[in-house]
């Protein structure tokens, strides 16, 4: 079974029970068993086609999601709105898995920003934040390059994830990585913890650079490297996903990961992030400007 780690809701309202069924068929049609369901985007976003109301949007998520454990919801919030904490607190009633945020016209450090992000670690709940360019139409890929989020390095207990590898600034998300592993192995009070969401993101052309830097740059990478697909709830493409699941494949047996790790990649490690799996993690953290091994991590072989 894979888990797909970036899934979108696609249209207001478009829930019912056949349209599921047709999503998990179209899932299961492209080897997926379940994966993160990322909720329509809050009202303030530039992505939010509706005015649909907090509730409405959390009301259609867990349907996606309900009856189904293989499914995790992710509930989309603007951290700059007055009432965010009071959509945090409906969605953790409602026993949310984790929330999606797009910093599209703030940086990460944003003080407001960061006093919600404390919040829902506080709460043991996990952060899916863009990272990257983001084609929206607007001046605001600058809040969005993996460095900014360097401030969150500080959040005690923090799970966050930057997704698309960041592409096209692809080395300084791994470098950042770097640095909260290293700061999460040798200090103790840094405990924020990053995953790499290698949905694409990375065109075609980029992809088997991106993914040799991140599996051969030396740092433990293995337990923190989620798949996903960056599709959507109606319509899954199927071709698509099957076509990003062979291309990453071939690439990664290049690299002779071995059974286990591809389990953590397409499996493990996102159960781990939304916090339900207890899967034992042995850690290495690179001492200060530590990378460049030319041979893979022994526990992935």
């Amino acid at each position: 079974m894979i888990l797909d780690g970036h899934i979108h809701i696609s249209l207001a309202g478009d829930f019912d029970g056949d349209t599921k069924q047709l999503f998990l068929e179209k899932a299961s049609q492209a080897g997926v068993g379940g994966g993160l369901v990322i909720s329509l985007p809050p009202a303030s976003s530039q992505f939010s086609e509706t005015q649909l109301s907090n509730e409405q949007r959390l009301h259609d998520l867990l349907n996606w999601c309900q009856g189904d454990p293989a499914l995790f919801p992710f509930y989309w919030i603007d951290p700059l709105e007055d009432d965010t904490q009071v959509q945090i607190d409906n969605a953790l009633a409602a026993n949310i898995s984790g929330f999606k945020v797009i910093c599209n016209c703030f940086y990460p450090s944003d003080p407001v920003a960061l006093d919600v992000f404390r919040y829902i670690a506080a709460k043991n709940r996990p952060i899916l934040f863009h990272s990257g360019i983001l084609w929206d139409g607007q001046p605001s890929s600058k809040y969005n390059m993996p460095a900014a989020f360097e401030a969150l390095i500080e959040i005690p207990k923090l799970r966050f994830a930057l997704a698309h590898i960041s592409w096209p600034w692809c080395d300084e998300h791994i470098a950042v990585y770097g640095k909260f592993l290293n700061a999460y192995g040798n200090r103790k009070d840094a405990t924020a913890e990053m995953f790499i969401d290698i949905s694409p993101g990375t065109p075609e052309l980029y992809r088997r650079e991106a993914l040799l830097k991140v599996f051969r740059v030396g740092y433990d990478v293995c337990h923190n490297v989620i798949f996903g697909s960056d599709s959507f709830t109606r319509n899954y493409n199927i071709d698509w996903v099957k076509r990003w699941l062979d291309i990453d494949r071939k690439i990664l047996d290049e690299f002779e990961l071995n059974k286990e790790a591809l389990n953590l990649i397409y499996v493990e490690n996102l159960r781990r992030f939304v916090g339900i799996s207890k899967h034992h993690i042995s850690r290495t953290a690179p001492l200060q400007g530590q990378s460049g091994f030319t041979e893979l991590p022994g526990d992935i072989r």
